[in-house]
């Protein structure tokens, strides 16, 4: 009976070692790339993924996080040089995303249903839930994981040129959602 008792223990340690997800490293492939609109026209750029890793169980992708580099932020669209700075320096401040204070933002996935992903982003010390649909991709260990994720970023405090706020601001006005375009892709 201890024989059987121990064959079984050995088991149950096997099976739930082998049942946990598998974490996995993201690619320095991976990107955001992001969009911005006001009443006269837009911005896009890239910003930096600091860390990221992607939870899976078999072929499933089950959890995961990334970790963004608001130092790193680039305008793409502004070709003038010193428009450019001031243009990044000015988001940078408190009217935006108060970098120094707030060197970055995250999203940890809590459900995976399906290509519908839901998480906590953090952007400025403030925590919401998110939801949004994802091309998902796992095979041969590797996984890819793609979404247009669309923010309001008065939900994060950031109020700056909003019509929300400031309803008499005309042409001035900057759109409170943006968009992220992330691909993590795993090593």
């Amino acid at each position: 009976m201890k024989k059987v008792s121990i064959l079984l223990s050995a088991l149950t340690i096997g099976f739930v070692s082998f049942a946990a997800p598998k974490n996995v490293a993201v690619s320095p492939k991976s990107s955001i790339v992001w969009l911005a609109k006001k009443v006269t026209g837009e911005h896009t750029g890239t910003v930096a993924i600091s860390k990221a890793s992607l939870a899976v169980d078999g072929n499933k992708l089950v959890g995961g996080n990334f970790t963004i580099d608001l130092k790193k932020i680039v305008c793409l669209d502004i070709t003038d040089a010193e428009y450019n700075k001031k243009f990044i320096g000015h988001i940078s401040t408190g009217d935006f995303f108060e970098v120094e204070k707030f060197p970055t933002a995250s999203f940890v996935i809590t459900k995976v249903a399906g290509n519908q992903i839901s998480g906590n982003l953090t952007v400025k010390g403030i925590t919401k839930a998110i939801s949004f649909p994802a091309n998902i991709t796992v095979a041969g260990g590797k996984v890819s994981a793609k979404a247009n994720i669309t923010i309001d970023r008065t939900d994060f405090g950031i109020q700056y040129g909003s019509k929300k706020f400031f309803a008499s601001i005309g042409d001035k006005a900057i759109m409170d959602e943006f968009n992220l375009n992330v691909t993590l892709i795993s090593e």
